[in-house]
């Protein structure tokens, strides 16, 4: 595939993002891709890897090259904008330009008179400079402000930078067929570069992305992907073997699996979910991990009448509610662009819908978890102070685990930053009930 046919794909995928979310709907990015390249079988994996690399790029630096754009080509468009990360990203010049916009098959068309000003204006210029406002340079969208300051202070700089850099790649060990070592060899033995991570007692990080799901170590349900920040917010779950755990917002199950493990795949694990689509992802998951304690269910909402059957009935409740997401920036850049002030009101209205109806399930004595891999205090601290105000009968129990480093732990809640721990940012309450 010619640079400049992956250049046009790239511009094509924006223009499609950027009407998606101009209609309110909320596309996510790889979502996007995914179909895109289903649609276009001949796209061989070397391309797609060069085409997603540039869309991702502009994703996450977004409101800097529309800074940029609107300085001196304010009717660019998406086109403008790709232009812009070839000049600042690829540091192209316009002999390059002039190849790749040829208006061949499957090319862009030649450039414009003020294409070709704006690329003489800034080429070898630098992304960031003083006169880049705060938004712009730290890449968040206006209205996050305020939040985003009283949050991180003086480190805002620090942890705007941190989520805007690619994420890690994170697996967590299955540690019913295989050991942390064991893993880290197979590995190893493919060539891929791997150590154990800072925290998370079963992870492995990659240094360096690659064909995971072709080794024989995933065929043989050896590991599963999952961020390091998700092994901890599972890691709080430490149910015994004879104990009944609920996964309230079990998705995919990558939280469920983790449990099940270290339940030593005994007792018993209900996972649900109000989408089925994503809970039709977890048998095979759990076949290939070799679980069967685990019965999925999908409901109708958090008020569904078969939740009553199992009224008081768990000793441990995980609530991974739906969220804004801001605490994964790193790997959903898109989801700073197509996230808006009312999606945090109606979010917060969920999570408190949640909050009470999961509630009934746990037994006295028995723990509720509540999680978001979000950063803003309403979702968070906000929901739990709500919730107690509103129910008596929890306490907070103050997060403390031997494997989670003090640094993660405000006000005896989980609390984890890019920055700081290098994992997605995460918040999570160890709620008991009396």
């Amino acid at each position: 595939m010619k640079e400049g046919a992956r250049i046009a794909a790239a511009i094509e995928l924006l223009t499609t993002l950027n009407e998606a979310w101009v209609k309110g709907e909320r596309a996510p990015a790889d979502a996007v891709l995914a179909q895109y390249f289903r649609g276009r079988r001949y796209i061989g994996a070397k391309d797609r890897g060069a085409i997603a690399e540039l869309v991702y790029y502009i994703l996450r630096h977004g409101a800097t090259l529309e800074w940029w754009l609107e300085k001196t080509h304010p009717k660019g468009g998406p086109r403008g904008i790709v232009i812009l990360a070839l000049v600042f990203f690829k540091q192209a010049h316009i002999g390059q330009f002039a190849e790749w916009f040829d208006g061949s098959d499957y090319c862009p068309a030649p450039l414009t008179e003020e294409e070709r000003t704006m690329i003489a204006l800034y080429a070898g210029k630098e992304l960031i400079h003083g006169n880049v406002p705060e938004p712009a340079r730290l890449n968040y969208p206006d209205w996050m402000g305020g939040r985003l300051h009283d949050l991180f202070g003086e480190k805002l700089y620090l942890a705007m930078e941190a989520m805007n850099h690619e994420a890690p790649v994170d697996i967590r060990v299955n540690t019913l067929k295989a050991s942390r070592q064991q893993v880290l060899d197979a590995l190893a033995a493919e060539g891929f570069v791997v150590a154990a991570t800072h925290y998370a007692p079963h992870g492995i990080r990659l240094t360096k992305r690659g064909a995971l799901f072709a080794t024989q170590a995933f065929r043989d349900g050896w590991f599963e992907m999952q961020d390091e920040g998700s092994q901890l917010v599972a890691s709080l779950v430490e149910a015994g073997a004879k104990q009944k755990v609920i996964d309230f917002c079990a998705g995919a199950g990558g939280k469920t699996l983790a449990i099940a493990a270290t339940m030593s795949n005994k007792g018993r694990i209900l996972a649900w979910d109000v989408s089925d689509a994503r809970l039709s992802q977890l048998p095979k998951r759990l076949t290939r991990a070799g679980v069967d304690n685990v019965q999925a269910r999908t409901l109708t909402s958090e008020s569904d009448p078969f939740i009553k059957r199992h009224k008081e009935s768990a000793d441990w409740v995980l609530l991974d509610v739906p969220c804004t997401g801001t605490g994964t920036w790193r790997r959903n850049p898109d989801l700073k662009w197509r996230t808006e002030e009312k999606d945090l009101a109606e979010m917060t209205a969920i999570q408190q819908r949640i909050l009470e109806s999961a509630a009934r399930l746990v037994k006295p004595g028995g723990r509720l978890i509540y999680a978001t891999c979000s950063l803003f205090e309403e979702e968070n601290e906000g929901r739990i102070e709500a919730f107690l105000s509103a129910q008596g009968g929890f306490t907070i129990e103050p997060v403390t685990r031997p494997n989670i480093p003090m640094t993660a732990v405000s006000g005896g809640f989980l609390r984890l930053f890019p920055h700081q721990h290098d994992t997605d940012g995460f918040f999570a309450a160890v709620l008991k009930k009396k």
